[in-house]
Formats: C-alpha cells, structure tokens, sequence
C-alpha cells in the first residue's frame, strides 16, 4: 500500500520550520546579558519573545489547542506571563526549551490533517475563532514570522547584525 503524503501539511510545516530557524539564528552569537537586554519601550527581551514562542505560541496552539493535551491545557491556563524570563535560567534552557517544544509540535502536526477539528479553545467565544489545524499553523507561521521580524530590528540595535545581510 502506497504511503499518501499531506503535501499542504509537509508545506506549511516547512514553512514554521523555516521562521523557526530565523528566531534562533537571528540570535546566534548574542552573549547572555544581549539576550537579556530590553531594548524596546515595551520591555520585553530577546529571551521573553523566544519564551513566549515557546509557550504562548508552540505549546498552545500545537500541544493545547489542536491536540487537547490537558498537561499543556493546565500549564497555559495557569501561565501568568510568558514573556518574563526567570534571571536565574540559563539562556541557553530557554533556546533549547524552544527547541524542544518545537519538536512536540512537529510531533502533533505530523499526527493531525489540515483540516482536523481542534480539541480545546482557550479564548472565549466570539467573533474571532480557528477552526482547524490548517488554521493553527498559518496563525502560528505568521505570528512566529512577525516575531522574527521584531526580533531583526533588536538585533540591529544590540549589535549591527542584520540576519538576511549577514547570514
């Protein structure tokens, strides 16, 4: 039997892999104190927006929201602010967390389709809803893309680096 492969899925998992691959690259070479600099108004880190990543975008959407998990359901609902990084973890656990909840994510992508219902909403209902995995995942690229940008211009501003220039 022949083995049928989602094209759509292996595309937009590409895709997330891709903004993936620039939220941790575009960081490559920063030392810890870098990492930790808000350089913003708004005072959020280069390791908050990795953090938030990590579990206000990967963890769930992917673990809570499409596939019900209620260990990743409790740890979102009880989650007071993702982008507050304890000074005492090491960045690198905060990449490598990233790294990590990506992996799960891959995980439940690779065991869900496009267009499967999704198991838990965390927002009350109104007029804004996803209805779907496709849905979740096109979220998650731009939002995850959006954050790479922003993380861009930090980067800038830290250093000079330019991802796409210097890369």
């Amino acid at each position: 039997m022949a083995v049928v492969v989602d094209t759509e899925m292996s595309v937009l998992l590409r895709y997330l892999q891709a903004q993936r691959k620039h939220v941790l690259g575009v960081l490559e070479g920063l030392d810890d104190q870098a990492l930790r600099r808000a350089v913003l108004p708004s005072g959020w880190s280069c390791l908050g927006m990795v953090q938030h990543l990590t579990l206000a975008a990967e963890r769930m959407w992917f673990r809570a929201v499409v596939a019900g998990d209620s260990e990743a359901i409790d740890q979102v609902s009880s989650m007071a602010s993702s982008w507050q990084v304890d000074p005492e973890v090491p960045a690198t656990e905060i990449l490598d967390r990233y790294r990590h909840e990506a992996s799960l994510s891959d995980a439940v992508i690779a065991a869900s389709s496009t267009d499967a219902d999704l198991l838990w909403w965390p927002f009350p209902e109104g007029e804004w809803r996803l209805h779907n995995v496709r849905e979740v995942l096109l979220h998650v690229i731009t939002d995850t893309a959006c954050h790479a940008g922003q993380l861009d211009a930090v980067r800038e501003l830290i250093d000079g680096r330019q991802w796409l220039v210097n890369t």
